[in-house]
């Protein structure tokens, strides 16, 4: 047996140097192997399994239909306030379980993270992913009612809805990505991003019109409300699934579709402070885990 000689040998790599979010693609396998693990995890014992991810936005719906539509009038103030609601909160819902999930993705795997050597950024994509597969029944049950009120697709509709769709999911995972990160060394922002999520409801024309803040408060405050992304990307949805089943005469934020660019131009801006942001502090993770 001939003895190998050191050229012989591949060079030395550090552990994680060929990481990042590009080589998660390359293990897609192992991604659906987290997805498909923490989908088990979160319904293990339940009856209904998956079928949950229906229930759930159907009584958060009806929830906020009685109380806001029925008990305080916003039924008779906006034409069919049901789609108009349910097309911002099945975004909104998406928004928010990506950005709750993803913040707890690294330290919710603990020990894998301290055993195992696989690509860090694993974790809060799969987590994405998760909120993805629970935003399909959402979105299903919002269609639906769509076409019960008369919708018909359009194609600047379709083209609405893919923009503010892109929006919450870029802007989403980059926000989690950075939450992750810096929730491995202060744990404190899971309180912050809990409280947020309160905030996150009442700050997008959901349930109420855009045209109340304009009407009640300052200028300044309309026009920070209006620089919000996800107020541009909630009435980018609104466009296409609520607005054609209307008789019109509804006023959509002004400059709507300018502001959307730049929305999605800060999504982007956030997604690659929130890679770079993990991809520094994922040094660190074993040790402080």
């Amino acid at each position: 047996m001939s003895a190998v000689s050191p050229g012989d040998l591949p060079p030395l790599v550090t552990p994680g140097a060929n990481g990042g979010l590009g080589r998660v693609l390359a293990d897609r396998y192992l991604l659906r192997l987290l997805v498909r693990r923490e989908l088990k995890a979160r319904y293990k014992g339940s009856l209904l399994g998956l079928g949950w991810s229906y229930v759930r936005p159907a009584v958060h719906f009806a929830v906020y239909f009685f109380v806001v539509g029925i008990f305080l009038g916003m039924d008779q103030r906006v034409e069919h306030f049901p789609v108009y609601l349910f097309s911002g909160m099945v975004l909104v819902n998406l928004f928010t379980e990506t950005l709750h999930s993803c913040t707890r993705s690294v330290t919710g795997n603990g020990p894998l993270v301290k055993k195992v050597f696989l690509p860090r950024e694993l974790f809060p994509a799969a987590s994405l992913l998760v909120s993805l597969v629970h935003f399909l029944p959402g979105f299903a049950i919002m269609l639906a009612g769509a076409l019960a009120y008369g919708w018909r697709p359009d194609p600047a509709g379709l083209g609405a809805a893919v923009l503010g769709f892109a929006i919450i999911v870029v802007l989403g995972f980059g926000l989690g990505l950075l939450c992750a990160g810096v929730n491995v060394f202060f744990r404190d922002l899971e309180q912050v991003v809990d409280i947020l999520m309160i905030v996150i409801t009442w700050s997008v024309p959901m349930i109420y019109p855009w045209t109340q803040v304009r009407e009640r408060a300052p200028s300044w405050v309309l026009d920070a409300y209006l620089a919000n992304p996800l107020v541009s990307a909630v009435s980018l949805f609104q466009r296409a699934f609520w607005a054609p089943g209307t008789r019109g005469g509804f006023a959509f934020p002004p400059q709507m579709y300018g502001r959307a660019g730049a929305a999605l131009a800060v999504a982007v801006l956030v997604f690659m402070i929130g890679s770079l942001t993990f991809s520094r502090a994922q040094r660190r993770f074993a040790q402080e885990l």
